[in-house]
C-alpha cells in the first residue's frame, strides 16, 4: 500500500486584490498586478491553490536623506531622482510594482508642499508603466493633504495609498474612495489591531478588494521571529474563515537596511554591502514563507536572490 500524503483543507481564502489600472481599466499602467487568492498556507501547493506568487514591490524614495550612503554608492546616481529610480526598477531591476515613499513631505525636514509631491507622483506615472503604491511621510496632518493631492492627480490609476493607521485612516480612505484607489492598512505587530483596521475601513465604506494589510515586518535580528508569528497567525485566521482577515498582506522588508549589524563596517563579518543584500533577502523570504502576498524590497541584488529562493521552494515554478 502506497503512502498517501495527508492534506489540510481550509474553509477560507485570501481575497484577490488588483493593483494598477491598464488603459482598458481606465488607467495608463502597462499591466495590473494581482495579489492574494490562496486558500492554503504559503507554498503548500500539494494541498492548496496559490494562483499569484509573492509580488515584489521595489522602493522609490523621493529624498536621498532617507537612503543609507552605502545604497547610494551601490545602486548608483538614479537614486537622486525618483523618476529615474522608478525607471531602473522597471527596466533593469525586475520589479512587479513600485512604492513611492514621499518622505520629503516631512514637516520637520524638507516640508515639500502637497502640490509638488502630487506632481512628482504624476511624473513617475508618466515615466513608468508599473503599478504604483504611494506612501506619505508618517505625519498625520501633512499626509492628509499630500495623499488627497496625489489621489486627485492620479485618478483612475488604481494606486494603493498609505499608510492608514487606527488614528489616521479617514482622510486616506476618503481620498482613495474619491478616485478609485485602494488603501494599505497598517497595524503594529498586533493581530487584533490588524482586524480592527479592516473593520474600521469597511465601516467607513471601503470595499474589501480595495484593502491590503501591512502587519509590520521586523528585520532579521530586530524581531523577525515576532513578525513571522504574527503574519502566520493572520494567515491562519483568514484561512479558518474570518472574513476580516482575508485581505492580502504586504511586508516592507527594506527595513533590513536600517539594522546596524547588516551594514556596519566590521572586517570579521565580511563585506557590509553583501551582508545587507542577504539581510534584506532573508527578511523578505521569511515574510513570504509566513504568508505575505507582497514584499517591499530595495536592492536589486536582494530581489534576484529572493526570486531564486522562491523559485526553489516552489519547485522551479
Amino acid at each position: 500500500m502506497g503512502f498517501e500524503l495527508p492534506k489540510e483543507k481550509y474553509g477560507g481564502r485570501i481575497k484577490e486584490v488588483v493593483i494598477g489600472a491598464t488603459k482598458e481599466q481606465g488607467g495608463t499602467r502597462s499591466r495590473s498586478i494581482v495579489a492574494g487568492g490562496s486558500n492554503g498556507l504559503a507554498f503548500h501547493k500539494f494541498e492548496s491553490e496559490s494562483p499569484n506568487g509573492p509580488v515584489v514591490v521595489m522602493d522609490v524614495v523621493d529624498t536621498v536623506r532617507m537612503v543609507p550612503e552605502r545604497l547610494l554608492e551601490s545602486m548608483g546616481s538614479a537614486l537622486n531622482d525618483p523618476v529615474e529610480w522608478a525607471k531602473k526598477c522597471e527596466t533593469e531591476w525586475g520589479a512587479d510594482a513600485c512604492v513611492l515613499k514621499l518622505q520629503s513631505a516631512n514637516p520637520e525636514e524638507e516640508d515639500r508642499p502637497a502640490e509638488e509631491l502630487a506632481a512628482t507622483t504624476k511624473k513617475v506615472l508618466e515615466s513608468v508603466g508599473l503599478p504604483l503604491l504611494v506612501y506619505g511621510c508618517g505625519f498625520e496632518e501633512k499626509d492628509a493633504k499630500v495623499i488627497e493631492a496625489v489621489s486627485n492627480a492620479a485618478k483612475g490609476e488604481r494606486l494603493f495609498l498609505g499608510l492608514a493607521e487606527e488614528k489616521a485612516y479617514k482622510s486616506i480612505a476618503a481620498a482613495s474612495m474619491a478616485n478609485g484607489h485602494g488603501v494599505v492598512a497598517f497595524s503594529n505587530l498586533d493581530i487584533n489591531l490588524a482586524k480592527q483596521m479592516n473593520i474600521l475601513l469597511l465601516d467607513f465604506g471601503m470595499k474589501p478588494e480595495n484593502i491590503i494589510m501591512d502587519p509590520l515586518m521586523a528585520a532579521l535580528g530586530m524581531g523577525l521571529d515576532y513578525s513571522y508569528s504574527n503574519i502566520e497567525r493572520l494567515r491562519l485566521g483568514a484561512l479558518s474563515g474570518d472574513p476580516m482577515l482575508q485581505m492580502p498582506m504586504i511586508c516592507d522588508c527594506s527595513c533590513a537596511w536600517d539594522v546596524p549589524e547588516a551594514v556596519e563596517e566590521n572586517p570579521e563579518h565580511g563585506e557590509a554591502e553583501l551582508r545587507g543584500i542577504h539581510w534584506e533577502m532573508l527578511t523578505a523570504y521569511a515574510a513570504a514563507v509566513a504568508g505575505a502576498d507582497m514584499v517591499i524590497m530595495r536592492h536589486p541584488k536582494s530581489v534576484k536572490l529572493f526570486r531564486d529562493a522562491i523559485a526553489d521552494i516552489s519547485g522551479g515554478v
